[in-house]
């Protein structure tokens, strides 16, 4: 992503309601006091309220999110903010973004790199070939509760349980202890607010609901509020010029969509009523609040037209069942429900300082480095997986699903040349693969307009998509003439995604996945690209124009450039998409002479290269790089997350992405959060475990924020965006466990884990993985497998696999050329590796 300018806070608020007696509520919210609340090991905790949005903690369901702030957006304790959004409140509508006139100039800017190496003037035709810009992530509205006490609040903590999902609050006022708890229910679709006290009649507070794109707030009956607005009609582009007025709104049907929030309250104790367009609470002992929210958006394709009215009643009809379970229902489904996936993977890498404050632990990261705190960090990027992509939902975009502005950085796009392919590096090798059914379904729908831009664009089969998509699948170029054509122009997302599709199939052995939805769509991008590519004049296949995505180069002339041909990255994703094809075209018996075809071409790629400085070759002349230490390594792609390069199979290329590596970063590459993870994922495929913690140590260092978001460098401050915090999730399981090509344990284990454990690792071709290690040994491992068929494994370094035990039995182990050890595994049985 480019650098953007980060805009002043807007804030809000969201709702809640419930019964539950207050010993039961206190048993399992547990006494301020105390500080025995959830395991220590799995919570962030603060000492006072967020001071601005960045700093509260995020709670979702997939289809609603809400940062919980602990308190008013002034820092006050006695008040309560929770921002929220819902996944499909977006500007715009459905609009074809394509160019058709773009393809009228392939040719003129095919002879400008091929024939006269003019890279300026393909640059110039690249403008021509652009289309519309994507729309914008809208917020929705805020919950806000304000208390009155009747002293002073001390005792203050807040924080997030990461193994129930649920957000807290404890303090004392004189001798009154209060708790306010809330969550995102996906069982029950409605985030609830939880506020009691531990003294009767000690809750005095009224309850607004309020957002930047509001029409009308106001109550119906005496513990109902309900919020209405409307998106805007157009969100002018990031990377747009300003000529264009940002911000379009319309009271035109379809003009931008309507949505709704309803909130609903009830008290325990104490009364409750309306006051104009707030709900007042007296003397209640506690209170719960539910909120629901809808959109008009009926699909991709349809223009958003639903009426005010409909909307308010489909909010209505999702918050009504809920409001018939007692809190402690709603808990208990929202909790069981949430640990289902969250339990599956367990990491200890020491013993938590659990007596300091998140925010101090990170502050003292340079001083005192705590790999505890990165244990936390991987379980928090599972944690926001769960909350922001849940089967039925969007899948996450750049900020999840938590965003605050009308203008949000880069539209809060799914920005595809890396940051949306990033939040899903987890999902598969962090067993939360349920998580990647939004993504596909997304993908499913990009392939649609994809194939309509393939066609008008270009004059193509198959489809194509670009650089930037919004909740209509814009699959165009964008940019309008205005935008760099090393992120406008760019289309090599749709190998990218496809990538995802196999990987899924690798990792759970489902051919009927593979047969019904993942070939298809590969094969569609591969018939696309079959067609794209030409005669370079040297006897290879070739791309262009050809991007390395966000990076440009020195042109003969000594000026930046941004057009050529045949870019590295450009050949590791056609390389292996058409790789991914005819493996599947094998394995499902199908298209035959289709993956010859592919082979040919594939056979004719341009082959990797190692250019003057020893490094991997970024385009395919070894051009000066004009920013030697640019975030994006789009030519490391065959490293990871592409396995096409690795020491042991092609040991000279790998020690030219490592030379490509060590440049960048001495030239302060890797200075967003997202580039940062993306290092450390590349150190952990080379076998370099110090070099993968010291990254991870500069990420907590420079790209943390307090509450462990992502964050990436803006002009006037650093700005949240997620994809770092799944990427290191992602790097952090490569540093315990690989799969590419065998199942490797340890293989980058840094000297500063001599000590640890991982349980439910997932790895290739189907198996669940536990690890314990002393001294830098692993002494058990324990398999899984989720899939029957053979099963290789290599040991750390300085290790042996002597056995693999089926209960008492040893099975049979043959030894291969590579030093790994092969064995047949059954499904649903549990094996037991030893070691020497």
């Amino acid at each position: 992503m480019g650098r953007y300018t980060r805009r002043r806070f807007l804030s809000t608020a969201s709702a809640t309601l419930g019964t539950v007696s207050l010993a039961k509520h206190f048993a399992f919210a547990g006494k301020l006091g105390e500080k025995t609340s959830p395991p220590s090991d799995l919570v962030l905790w603060y000492d006072k309220p967020a001071g601005q949005w960045v700093d509260a903690l995020p709670i979702g369901n997939g289809r609603l999110g809400a940062m919980v702030y602990g308190g008013g957006e002034d820092g006050s304790s006695d008040k309560e903010l929770l921002q929220f959004n819902e996944d499909t409140l977006w500007s715009g509508k459905p609009q074809d973004g394509n160019n058709p006139d773009a393809k009228n100039h392939l040719a003129d800017v095919r002879r400008a790199v091929l024939e006269q190496q003019d890279y300026h003037l393909a640059d110039q035709i690249c403008h021509k070939m652009q289309g519309l810009f994507a729309e914008a992530y809208q917020p929705l509205g805020n919950l806000r509760v304000n208390f009155t006490h009747s002293g002073a609040i001390t005792n203050y903590r807040r924080e997030l349980d990461l193994d129930t999902a649920c957000s807290r609050i404890h303090y004392q006022v004189g001798d009154v202890q209060f708790v306010r708890e809330s969550f995102a229910t996906a069982p029950d679709k409605v985030i609830v607010l939880r506020v009691s006290a531990d003294k009767p009649g000690q809750l005095n507070c009224t309850v607004s609901l309020d957002g930047p794109l509001q029409k009308s707030t106001q109550a119906i009956g005496n513990n109902r509020l309900l919020l209405t607005g409307k998106a805007a009609a157009h969100i002018a582009g990031a990377g747009h010029p300003g000529g264009e007025k940002p911000v379009v709104l319309s009271d035109e049907p379809g003009e931008g969509m309507y949505f709704a929030a309803i909130l609903q309250a009830q008290v325990q104790g104490g009364a409750i009523a309306a006051s104009s367009d707030k709900l007042v609470i007296t003397n209640a002992s506690a209170f719960t609040i539910l909120l629901s929210a809808a959109t008009g958006f009926r699909g991709f394709q349809s223009k958003p037209d639903t009426p005010q009215n409909e909307i308010t009643a489909k909010a209505t009809a999702l918050l009504d069942p809920a409001t018939a379970k007692p809190f402690a229902e709603l808990h208990k489904r929202h909790v069981d429900d949430y640990q289902r996936l969250f339990r599956r993977v367990s990491l200890e890498l020491g013993q938590q300082n659990v007596s300091q404050p998140t925010d101090q632990l990170l502050k003292n990261f340079a001083a005192s480095p705590d790999p505890s705190l990165l244990a936390l960090y991987f379980q928090y990027g599972r944690y926001l997986l769960i909350s922001s992509s849940r089967p039925g939902t969007q899948p996450a975009n750049l900020q999840g699903i938590w965003s605050y502005q009308v203008t949000p950085p880069w539209s809060s796009n799914w920005t595809s040349n890396i940051n949306v392919q990033m939040n899903y590096w987890p999902a598969e090798t962090c067993n939360l693969s349920e998580c990647t059914e939004p993504l596909f379904n997304w993908l499913e729908d990009l392939s649609k307009n994809g194939a309509r831009t393939a066609q008008e664009n270009y004059g193509l089969p198959g489809w194509v998509s670009h650089h930037n998509i919004d909740l209509w699948r814009a699959s165009n170029p964008v940019g309008q003439g205005f935008g760099q054509p090393t992120w406008a122009n760019w289309g090599m997302s749709g190998p990218w995604l496809c990538a995802h599709l196999h990987e899924h199939y690798r990792f759970t052995s489902d051919r009927e996945f593979l047969r019904s939805r993942a070939y298809p769509l590969m094969k569609g991008s591969a018939e696309f690209y079959l067609a794209w590519l030409i005669e370079d004049g040297k006897g290879h296949l070739t791309t262009c124009p050809s991007f390395s995505t966000e990076n440009d180069f020195m042109a003969p002339d000594g000026k930046p450039a941004m057009t050529s041909a045949g870019c590295t990255m450009d050949m590791a994703l056609i390389r292996e998409l058409f790789a991914n094809c005819i493996a599947a075209s094998k394995e499902l018996g199908i298209d035959s002479d289709f993956a010859a075809k592919l082979d040919a071409a594939r056979q004719r790629l341009i082959p990797y290269q190692i250019g003057k400085f020893g490094q991997l070759q970024e385009w395919s002349i070894d051009f000066v790089e004009s920013t030697p230490g640019q975030r994006h390594m789009s030519h490391m792609y065959p490293l990871y997350p592409g396995s096409q390069i690795t020491p042991r199979t092609t040991p000279d290329l790998a020690k030219a992405a490592r030379v490509s590596l060590e440049r960048r970063l001495a030239n302060g590459g890797a200075y967003t959060g997202w580039s940062r993870a993306w290092a450390i994922t590349f150190w952990a495929r080379l076998a370099d475990g110090d070099k993968a913690w010291e990254s991870l140590s500069m990420l907590m260092q420079h790209s943390t924020n307090i509450n462990l978001f992502d964050t990436h460098p803006a002009s006037e401050g650093p700005i949240f965006q997620i994809d770092g915090n799944f990427g290191t999730t992602a790097a952090i399981a490569e540093m315990l466990l690989q799969s590419h090509e065998t199942i490797d344990l340890l293989p980058a284990l840094p000297s500063a884990w001599p000590d640890g454990q991982v349980r439910g690792l997932r790895a290739r071709p189907g198996a669940e993985v536990d690890l314990r290690w002393s001294a830098g040994k692993v002494v058990t491992c324990v398999v899984r497998p989720t899939s029957s068929g053979e099963f290789a494994f290599r040991p750390p370094q300085n290790q042996k696999i002597t056995a693999v035990k089926d209960g008492a039995k040893n099975l049979t182990l043959t030894p291969q050329a590579d030093g790994s050890l092969r064995t047949s595994l059954e499904s649903g049985r549990s094996y037991k590796l030893q070691f020497a």
